[in-house]
């Protein structure tokens, strides 16, 4: 893939080919660099300065990078085989490129996706059409205008900084939620009074710490002292006791001075109450379980295992349905499609329970005859064994002893 770049054609666009989005309109709706109310600037970068949304996005982008995506040709039958023949299925498995594993091409999509609403990735195609790479491009440096018959053409920006005008064959575009025409729409600006909110109360507290919660207050002298020394009282008060490292410790206040407090502590103004209310808030806009951002505060044993299958079924199963149809709309070939190739995400090890549960599924299956002793042995990693293959019910004991005719009867009670 050492020429994929320079395989490119690199006109240089026209004044009708530009898009009609100007770049701070195209920048807001990926989501970066407008001021929310609070004054503090919120783009994609700096939203993942505040930890609440770090966390949501590594939680979204390293569950969907851990399930593997598989390539499947279906049977005649209504199964399904594994293709592990077609090039595709290397890529999607295994490499996505010469410097992209498999896990490390989703998680970087998916946080592009999670951050600004679309991922892109430019698609390298063998003779017969079929996809043997995708490389992940920056979200930031693809715009997206119509062509007469509706369909989209993309302007990329190259490592060298230049443009490069790609066909929607050679462009894999998966678009996030609320999508807006051709490009979805990025949480992080639709949601930037939220993010601002948050980044402004860790500003502010780092800003108490830095500047010392306790003791800030007012010196009271009994007497009049000049300029020069009441500058002088204020740089040594500060050096002695500002600062984390100096918190706690004891004034000690000469010439009858006094010391009176004027501090609101973060408690006293509901500070942490605030900045809790502001992490359920962020996590609700990703959906994401309160529990996987920190908050044990109304979890149990129990209801953790349901938040976990919600995240399951209300967050990730969403994106994995986005990446999937993606896939087969880019990166198979219509021959492909007809030949019945698709692509699906196992969810298997998600949804995986206790060891016990695991097993007495397994059973339950085993006996009603829907699954036999190899294919539970596969699913737990384990080899399959002779004989495991044969559809059985093992509670039934087929070979029961026969009755002896000659024995003697037994008398009634």
């Amino acid at each position: 893939m050492a020429g994929l770049f320079g395989a490119i054609a690199r006109p240089k666009a026209s004044v009708n080919e530009i898009a009609s989005l100007t770049m701070e309109e195209w920048a807001r709706l990926q989501g970066g660099g407008a001021e929310s109310k609070t004054g503090v600037m919120v783009s994609s970068e700096s939203a993942l300065r505040y930890t609440t949304v770090l966390i949501c996005v590594r939680v979204l982008a390293e569950s969907v990078a851990s399930l593997p995506c598989i390539l499947y040709k279906r049977r005649a039958d209504g199964g399904k085989d594994r293709a592990t023949d077609h090039p595709l299925y290397k890529v999607l498995h295994d490499q996505a490129n010469s410097w992209n594993t498999a896990f490390e091409y989703s998680e970087g999509t998916m946080v592009n996706l999670a951050m600004r609403g679309n991922g892109y990735s430019y698609v390298e195609r063998n003779k017969r059409g079929q996809t043997i790479g995708i490389v992940p491009l920056n979200p930031d440096g693809v715009t997206i205008t119509q062509a007469f018959d509706w369909s989209p053409k993309y302007e990329a920006t190259m490592p060298d900084n230049s443009k490069a005008k790609l066909s929607a064959k050679e462009m894999h575009h998966i678009r996030g939620p609320l999508p807006k025409g051709y490009v979805g729409r990025s949480m992080i600006s639709l949601a930037r009074e939220a993010v601002g909110l948050g980044l402004a109360a860790e500003h502010f507290s780092a800003h108490l710490y830095a500047n010392g919660v306790k003791p800030t207050g007012v010196l009271e002298h009994p007497g009049k002292i000049g300029f020069e020394a009441t500058e002088n009282l204020r740089t040594q008060f500060a050096n002695k006791y500002a600062g984390v490292s100096n918190g706690g410790k004891p004034l000690l206040l000469e010439e009858g001075m006094k010391w009176t407090s004027m501090s609101i502590t973060p408690k006293d103004a509901e500070f942490i109450s605030s900045r809790k209310f502001q992490r359920s808030e962020i996590a609700g806009i990703f959906r994401i379980p309160l529990h996987l951002v920190g908050d044990l505060e109304r979890s149990t044993n129990n209801n953790i295992e349901h938040q976990s299958l919600e995240f399951i079924i209300h967050s990730i199963r969403p994106w994995l349905i986005r990446w999937e149809q993606a896939i087969n709309r880019d990166l198979l070939t219509q021959e492909d499609r007809d030949n019945g190739y698709f692509c699906e995400f196992l969810m298997d090890a998600m949804l995986r329970g206790d060891t016990k549960s695991r097993y007495e599924a397994y059973a339950s299956a085993i006996q009603n005859k829907w699954m036999n002793a190899n294919e539970a042995r596969i699913k737990e990693n384990m080899n399959p064994r002779e004989g495991g293959d044969v559809f059985e019910n093992p509670a039934i004991q087929v070979d029961a002893p026969a009755a002896n005719d000659n024995a003697p009867a037994t008398a009634a009670a």
